[in-house]
């Protein structure tokens, strides 16, 4: 196994030296603008990377994932619309009407979908029947969408997907459910070279983006895992865990269209009003805003493990998500207020330091 995963790690590896020069040469690359503060055109290939990666991956291994050649299209219609919206900006409605075409596919060729939302309420399982069709694609488009939307700093999307693939693998591998557990842990090792890169780590001058592509194939491939996890035969996972699992970048994406809609903008009007941008108003450099988020969305699951593990009662653990999400909610109405609060106190605290230097000297 050890040396599979090490081979899988340097493909990942070699593929994306590989995609770096193909982006510079078709022009497959971000270039900074009034909401991007990167330098220079940073090519658009992580995405393209994991997917050429775990497709080559599941070729050589199709007895891990039931329905593989259905995900393997799908991932790759995904990274393919993801490509050309980072290249010639494509409609969003153009992507929710492809993310929920697949949804449909997912649902009558795979029979994927959410059967049950569990005993969410206290009062018994809640058997969505024909209703389910429709959550069903709810949830996919969602969850697409929610990790699309939370990449805005190097290392956050694929922090965030290795938080949610390693708790979501290690409910399953202590299930007994080991071939879903290795695929997590396979693609954990696919991203990894992503982030060395993304984060410079390999060199600035080698720096890359996961691109729309991307955070469309990590979304999927989260929703379809969830999915097969929580809603097939003797499921090992409740619905309600998988909520703590993506809560992160479920609740960053729930709070801000909330937030637009009131305004009056519409949900999926781009602004800087993500988790991500309040820390830089608080003044954390990207790094302290990286392991602030990982640390925030590594409770989350963690919880969500412990409770699935002792078996908290699942209406209990809807209420505190719930309660959490209100909170979030209710600090973003207040980023602003809190911000300048905060910032003020800091400044106050410089000046004490100095001022205390100062009489020092």
């Amino acid at each position: 196994m050890f040396i599979e995963l090490g081979f899988v790690f340097f493909f990942s590896l070699a593929t994306l030296f590989m995609m770096r020069k193909i982006a510079k040469e078709i022009g497959l690359v971000d270039k900074p603008n009034e909401r991007k503060h990167h330098n220079g055109a940073v090519p658009l290939v992580g995405g393209i990377t994991i997917c050429i990666s775990f497709m080559y991956f599941l070729f050589n291994h199709p007895e891990l994932l039931p329905n593989h050649r259905l995900f393997m299209l799908s991932i790759f219609i995904l990274t393919l619309v993801g490509a050309l919206d980072d290249k010639f900006d494509l409609s969003f409605k153009i992507r929710f009407v492809i993310q929920a075409g697949l949804s449909v596919a997912m649902m009558f060729v795979a029979d994927i979908q959410l059967h049950t939302l569990g005993n969410m309420l206290g009062f018994g399982d809640i058997d969505l029947g024909v209703a389910g069709y429709l959550v069903t694609v709810i949830a996919v488009v969602g969850a697409i969408n929610a990790f699309n939307m939370v990449d805005g700093i190097d290392g956050l999307l694929g922090g965030l997907s290795m938080v949610t693939l390693g708790g979501l693998g290690f409910v399953l591998s202590i299930g007994g459910q080991s071939n879903l557990a290795y695929l997590c842990l396979v693609l954990i090792v696919i991203i990894l070279p992503y982030v060395l890169f993304n984060l410079g780590l390999l060199g600035r001058e080698r720096k890359v983006f996961m691109g729309d592509a991307g955070s469309m194939l990590i979304g999927f491939t989260v929703i379809w895992f969830l999915l097969l996890s929580s809603q097939q035969g003797d499921a090992l996972l409740r619905p309600v865990t998988a909520l703590w699992l993506i809560a992160v970048p479920l609740m960053d994406m729930a709070a801000i269209m909330i937030r637009r809609i009131r305004r009056g903008d519409s949900p999926f009007k781009p602004d800087r009003e993500h988790l991500h941008h309040i820390f830089q108003r608080l003044g954390l450099n990207n790094t302290q805003i990286l392991c602030a988020i990982c640390a925030i969305a590594i409770a989350y699951a963690a919880f969500g493990i412990y409770a699935e593990i002792v078996g908290i009662p699942e209406y209990i653990m809807l209420a505190l998500f719930l309660v959490c999400f209100f909170i979030y909610q209710l600090l973003l109405s207040k980023v602003w207020v809190i911000t300048a609060k905060y910032r003020a106190w800091r400044k106050a605290q410089r000046n004490n330091n100095n001022i205390d230097k100062n009489y020092v000297d």
